[in-house]
């Protein structure tokens, strides 16, 4: 394997900077992986595609306001935090800058008062270890932080962002980013898909800022994915196991869900209960233990999300459907348009 194989030229304007509309405008490039060949709907068309018996697997994960912005409390220096993860000690994992502004010690001050914190002490990767003086630090996140918009959407986020880069699903706080498949879902779209005889089942992957960050390794088999806090509960392993056995598809929502119901396919190939930390990169080859779907977004060259997919659909298919997107303007990334790979 070699990283430049997985690199791609897009034009910027086909980066979406916004949402559609409407969540179920978006379009919905279908990918048969058996035969390469391409069909183009619009996002609610998948109504259509899914079939009595399948399941449908989300990501309930819910978006912190986890950008902060404040200033030291010695200097004024404009300090700016993204919030990762609680940690053991009750601190919290965080990313900082100015990177090497933000040393052990140094008092933090946001919301003019609102929320103080100190920096405890720097660890690898460029990752801080934050204690917080308030013990209703979620309450207070929500008063002064920001939704942390991905870097390539170059624009502060708006009051539509509070709405759009939420799934309709979302009800567990604990991501820096949204599970991007899962958006183009509306509560009648779902409604809708459960009438027609799917099962819509959900697990938990709290997105961490890893999943975003490129593959820089020439064999990106050497990459190390940092590891992300998901859960999946003995009724939906039991759901699924009847959902195959029955002969019906298993739909994952988005990659983050591919993870999760992977991590929990043990040596035997049997799906089981998981709930910790995973970090398991997929690339490939891979033989898949727990998906028969694949719904997603378009993703970054080189990045962990790529590699995962083209796993799933082989590298030539999904660089022939990225150039195909690419000539009929498709959006791309987080607010941009879906793929469903069958």
């Amino acid at each position: 394997m070699k990283l430049a194989d997985y690199d791609f030229n897009l034009p910027e304007e086909l980066i979406a900077q916004h949402p559609t509309p409407e969540r179920d405008q978006s379009r919905l490039l279908l990918v048969d992986r058996a035969t390469g060949s391409l069909q183009h709907l619009q996002f609610r068309n998948i109504v259509d595609q899914l079939e009595s018996g399948d399941a449908l697997v989300l990501n309930q994960t819910r978006v912190m306001p986890a950008r902060l912005i404040g200033h030291k409390a010695d200097t004024g220096g404009r300090v700016e935090l993204l919030l990762i993860r609680p940690l053991p000690s009750g601190d919290w994992l965080s990313m900082g800058r100015p990177g090497r502004g933000l040393k052990p010690g140094t008092r933090l001050v946001f919301g003019d008062g609102v929320l103080d914190a100190q920096v405890v002490q720097r660890l690898q990767g460029g990752r801080f270890q934050i204690h917080f003086d308030a013990v209703d630090l979620q309450r207070r996140m929500e008063e002064v932080g920001e939704i942390p918009l991905p870097p390539y959407i170059r624009r502060s986020p708006d009051a539509v962002d509070q709405d759009r880069y939420q799934t309709v699903f979302a009800d567990r706080p604990g991501a820096v980013a949204a599970p991007t498949a899962g958006l183009h879902f509306t509560p009648e779209l779902i409604a809708a898909i459960e009438a027609k005889g799917v099962t819509v089942l959900k697990v938990l992957l709290h997105v961490g800022p890893g999943t975003f960050e490129p593959v820089r390794c020439d064999d990106p088999r050497e990459h190390q994915l940092e590891a992300e806090y998901c859960e999946m509960d003995a009724k939906t392993v039991e759901t699924l196991k009847r959902c195959r056995e029955a002969g019906g598809r298993v739909v994952a929502v988005g990659t983050t869900v591919v993870r999760t119901l992977e991590s929990g396919v043990d040596s035997a190939g049997d799906l089981q209960v998981f709930k910790g930390f995973a970090n398991k990169f997929i690339y490939p080859p891979y033989q898949f233990g727990a998906v028969d779907v694949l719904v997603t977004n378009f993703h970054l060259p080189c990045s962990s999300l790529l590699f995962l997919v083209a796993a799933f659909v082989g590298k030539d298919r999904l660089f022939a459907a990225y150039r195909e997107a690419v000539e009929r303007a498709y959006r791309f990334y987080s607010y941009g348009d879906a793929m469903m790979i069958c």
